[in-house]
């Protein structure tokens, strides 16, 4: 049965159709028939972000967080330019969003009327689909297309342009009951002969690793990946994007790879006989060198979207199909072959225990400056007893500090932006969060260079009741940047001193309405932190840490994955 509204009311009334509670944006000129409908009335909360960027990451994080599909909206013109990097970020990192934009009238429409852009030919290369609507009656067809494609096979982000002239056109509304796309076709099942192979892979092999990516996540595939790794006692290496998929206090977790991942982890991957890829894309900031990889592993490579595998490693096994019906497969097909008792692969398990306690992570605690790895560890340690803590992050050295210092033990409880690298991601994305799971304790890990580039969106946390809290690790510098110019460009340090004084960050957040802090010394580090903690409100603690203070283990861009530079061991202090 269909009403009779405005298609600004049916894009309302599409969104709530598709469970949609929480949608972030800004208005404008060609958006405003729908910010109008949302004044009109709507189950869907509406947060009112400072910059379009600033919308489309917390979106992303509400995405993270939630497992839902984030809507992120926007004006067209410079709105809609805005919203391209988390576009394009969400677009690296598979994360489901449906953007939805508004567009000068049809009439207009490529005379280059007042902020007029080509919002789908300029998100193009980074949206699994797009579409510019230009007759009001298409509106719930492809509101509903949206969705589906969104979250459907490899999540990610698509973009509904909406010419200003639709949103005021009058509709017989009805919401479509099923989707209409002949040509989209995830895989939906997976090829019993190929888990089988696997399986058999896994059972001859004397050194498998299963390398874990944000896939296994996007997949809700945790549990699966789970009760595998325990079927085969299977060591486990999880990405970046894939921290908290399997549990970080688990035996079998042997924490992250990459540039700056463990060298036990490293050295897992690369001196593995058997690498079970799942839902990872073998990156070039876990492989190094790629000639070099792990030269001796036989791959298998299970991933939901077919293009991924074999583009850059070969796949000797490619398991084609959604990853938690692959892994049950592929579990069950382990226990029934393997019989009680199996206990996998024991000596192998006791060499990376061993690389383990003979290379931890480690830092030198001098006294003359707060270290940013003990931020992060009194940050670990204050939280360990809460039920639900969200942890986000900017780009940089805090970011590997987090990755490295951080203990998640559940999925969705580490958001960060992996394969843009995008500074600026963290205290959006933590209002996302917040959004998502408001019982939840939200924490954003941050640098002073990626904090300064959204620091406008604590006015969205104060004034729209979502409190986070922000711990800067303040070193004054672009510190990753810094890092790289001090080892490899012989200490020209050019255009990356940001001053540990400007802004004075505890009287910013005073002025967004938020609790500041300053801490520069260890001994009052544990007060200070738990003291924002328990506010109750948005919180930024302005932690002045050591500007030269670099980050390891790491491996030099281009260089073999096994060539890990370690921190000196003299003074130092292990995690």
């Amino acid at each position: 049965m269909s009403t009779r509204m405005l298609g600004s009311d049916a894009i309302l009334r599409s969104l709530e159709a598709e469970g949609v509670e929480v949608a972030f944006g800004i208005p404008g000129g060609a958006i405003l028939p729908l910010y109008d409908a949302f004044a009109r009335g709507t189950t869907v909360r509406h947060v009112l972000a400072r910059h379009e960027q600033g919308a489309g990451h917390m979106a992303e994080g509400y995405a993270r967080a939630s497992g839902k599909v984030g809507v992120a909206i926007a004006t067209s013109g410079p709105g809609v330019t805005n919203l391209v990097t988390p576009i394009a970020d969400a677009w690296m990192d598979s994360t489901p969003l449906v953007c939805i934009t508004g567009q000068v009238r049809s009439s207009l429409i490529g005379t280059d009327a007042f902020q007029e852009t080509d919002a789908t030919g300029i998100t193009l290369p980074v949206v699994k689909h797009s579409w510019l609507v230009q007759e009001a009656e298409e509106l719930p067809h492809v509101l509903k297309a949206a969705f589906h494609v969104a979250r459907s096979g490899r999540c990610g982000p698509v973009l509904v342009d909406v010419a200003k002239d639709v949103q005021e056109t009058e509709i017989d509304y009805a919401y479509p009951p099923r989707v209409d796309l002949p040509g989209w076709r995830p895989p939906a099942s997976v090829h019993p002969r190929q888990v089988a192979e696997a399986a058999s892979a896994l059972l001859a092999a004397s050194r498998p690793v299963l390398y874990v990516g944000g896939g296994a996540m996007n997949g809700d595939a945790c549990e699966e990946l789970l009760e595998l790794a325990e079927a085969g006692g299977i060591p486990v290496i999880t990405t970046l994007m894939a921290k908290g998929a399997f549990p970080d206090s688990h035996a079998l977790c042997y924490g992250p790879p990459g540039m700056h991942g463990s060298k036990w982890a490293n050295w897992g991957l690369n001196r593995a006989d058997l690498i079970v890829a799942v839902g990872a894309r073998f990156d070039d900031r876990v492989t190094g060198k790629l000639s070099a990889f792990a030269p001796g592993a036989k791959v298998v490579h299970f991933d939901v979207d077919p293009a991924e595998i074999g583009k850059l490693r070969r796949a000797d096994i490619p398991v084609a199909g959604p990853l938690k019906l692959a892994l049950t497969e592929l579990a069950g097909e382990l226990r029934s072959r393997a019989g009680p008792g199996h206990a996998g692969p024991v000596a192998w398990r006791a060499q990376l225990d061993e690389w383990r306690e003979q290379f931890p992570y480690r830092y030198a605690r001098d006294g003359e400056w707060l270290k940013p790895q003990a931020v992060v560890e009194t940050l670990r340690d204050l939280t360990a007893g809460r039920d639900d803590v969200v942890w986000t992050t900017g780009v940089g050295q805090h970011q590997m500090w987090a990755m490295q210092y951080l203990v998640c033990d559940r999925p969705r409880t580490f958001l960060t932006s992996g394969g843009l690298g995008t500074m600026g991601y963290g205290l959006p994305a933590a209002i996302g969060a917040k959004a998502a799971r408001p019982d939840a304790t939200v924490v954003c890990v941050d640098g002073d260079g990626c904090f300064q580039m959204t620091a406008q969106e604590l006015a969205t946390s104060v004034l729209e009741g979502l409190p986070v809290v922000v711990v800067i690790v303040n070193n004054g510098w672009l510190g990753m940047v810094r890092q790289w110019q001090e080892m490899f460009y012989d200490e020209r340090f050019s255009q990356t001193h940001l001053t540990h004084q400007v802004p004075d960050y505890a009287q910013l957040a005073e002025a967004y309405g938020a609790a500041g802090f300053t801490v520069e010394d260890e001994d009052d580090l544990e007060g200070v932190l738990a003291e924002a903690l328990e506010c109750g409100r948005t919180a930024v603690v302005d932690a002045r840490c050591d500007p030269a203070e670099k980050c390891f283990p790491m491996i030099p861009a281009g260089a073999a994955a096994t060539d890990v530079i370690e921190f000196p061991e003299e003074e130092a202090v292990e995690a």
